[in-house]
């Protein structure tokens, strides 16, 4: 590619991103509302409200691929969901299908489907349970998707990302933990193989412990090496088992699904 886009990139994920995916173009364009310091020679930064679509297609404009994590990531209040991860969301879609549909990477959540009992194994068949608005937005999102390929031929890997941490720090990252370097190599197949389609995909290491098969995007060729078992010990002799009826035991999202309906 000669130019591959990352929104969300003075967040955390954008940040590890930047040096694991700059082999992948001549330039970054890295995007974000917040500032991004210290761009290196090859990359070009954009400030970029999502909820502004003028922004949104200039930002879009000349690339080759984008990987979508802007917008926000944790439960907030619906019009600041609204904003930023559905009408910012729409925007990328818009943009991309002006300027020749470059191929998306699209940040979805595990708190998509966060409603599952953990004792479940999940498919990229499995109805969609969300756990918080943020959830929903994530819902909508993989629609979109799903709506532009069928309608226009647009191709998104809609990725549920589990926890894209350095590493996992509590007993349910044991099971959802994607290292960034199984996320970044994630990344590279997605740009990588002939035909993507508008696939489902679970973001998660090689954990000993995991709730989702991705066996329907085998032909990705995606294989993360990275596991939580080397923190297992550790995490389980300093962090206290949570009560069997604690949510946060419970399902898969967690502590979202504690969150409240967020006032402005």
């Amino acid at each position: 590619m000669k130019r591959l886009l990352i929104t969300g990139a003075a967040g955390g994920i954008g940040t590890a991103m930047r040096s694991r995916l700059a082999h992948l173009a001549e330039t970054l364009r890295l995007a974000d509302i917040a500032p991004i310091p210290d761009p290196a020679p090859n990359e070009e930064v954009v400030q970029c409200d999502l909820a502004d679509r003028d922004a949104v297609f200039d930002m879009v404009a000349g690339c080759d691929g984008i990987v979508h994590l802007g917008g926000v990531p944790v439960e907030r209040s619906f019009n600041q969901i609204l904003n930023a991860n559905i009408i910012g969301l729409f925007n990328l879609f818009e943009a991309a299908r002006a300027h020749d549909r470059p191929r998306i990477l699209f940040a979805s959540s595990n708190h998509a489907i966060g409603y599952y009992r953990q004792t479940e194994r999940l498919t990229a068949a499995s109805p969609t349970k969300p756990d918080s608005l943020y959830g929903v937005s994530k819902v909508f999102g993989e629609a979109l998707a799903s709506m532009y390929f069928h309608k226009f031929g647009q191709e998104t890997a809609s990725v549920r990302i589990g926890s894209c941490e350095t590493r996992p720090t509590d007993r349910r990252m044991l099971a959802t933990w994607l290292s960034h370097d199984d996320f970044a190599a994630l990344a590279e197949r997605v740009f990588a193989v002939p035909r993507l389609g508008c696939p489902i995909i679970y973001g998660a290491s090689a954990n000993d412990e995991n709730w989702w098969d991705n066996g329907s995007v085998s032909y990705l060729g995606w294989r993360p090496r990275d596991s939580s078992a080397k923190w297992r010990a550790e995490i389980e002799a300093t962090t206290p088992r949570p009560a069997p009826d604690d949510p946060v035991a419970l399902f898969q999202g967690g502590i979202f699904t504690q969150e409240p309906i967020h006032e402005d």
